[in-house]
């Protein structure tokens, strides 16, 4: 069994565990989760239980409010644009997925139409002008 969570995202670490790993004091963590900051995942008994996401969200937070001197109401607007940002990311690339499909649905409806098309017919140019030949009487 590993003893390592599957991914960042599985809360695993309790608020201890977390507190060392992100260098901050257990009462801060619970201080950030009633602000609104880092929101840890919880038990059924309600304990928190923190990702690496978690503890790396938590590390900015430190940065953010001591090397940059943001204040904590500041970090929060920061963390939901970037939330934000992340969100039309993900919408960006399903949209442009979207339209490269759609693009190649196009090109194949294209060319089963052309495929269809009479080979007997000669597209005329719009600039092609008619000419009618009538042969001169002879007489």
């Amino acid at each position: 069994m590993n003893p390592f969570p599957a991914d960042d995202e599985t809360p695993v670490f309790v608020i201890s565990v977390a507190a060392q790993l992100s260098g901050l004091h257990a009462q801060t963590l619970r201080s950030y989760d009633r602000q609104g900051l880092v929101s840890p995942g919880r038990t059924a008994g309600g304990g928190r239980r923190y990702s690496m996401r978690d503890i790396t969200l938590l590390r900015e937070v430190q940065r953010l409010s001591q090397e940059a001197g943001v204040n904590l109401a500041g970090i929060k607007r920061i963390i939901e644009l970037e939330n934000e940002v992340d969100e039309l990311r993900a919408q960006v690339a399903a949209l442009t997925e979207e339209l490269a499909a759609a693009y190649v649905a196009a090109e194949q409806a294209a060319a089963a139409i052309h495929k269809s098309y009479r080979h007997d017919l000669v597209p005329v140019r719009q600039q092609t002008a008619l000419v009618v030949w009538r042969p001169e009487k002879r007489g």
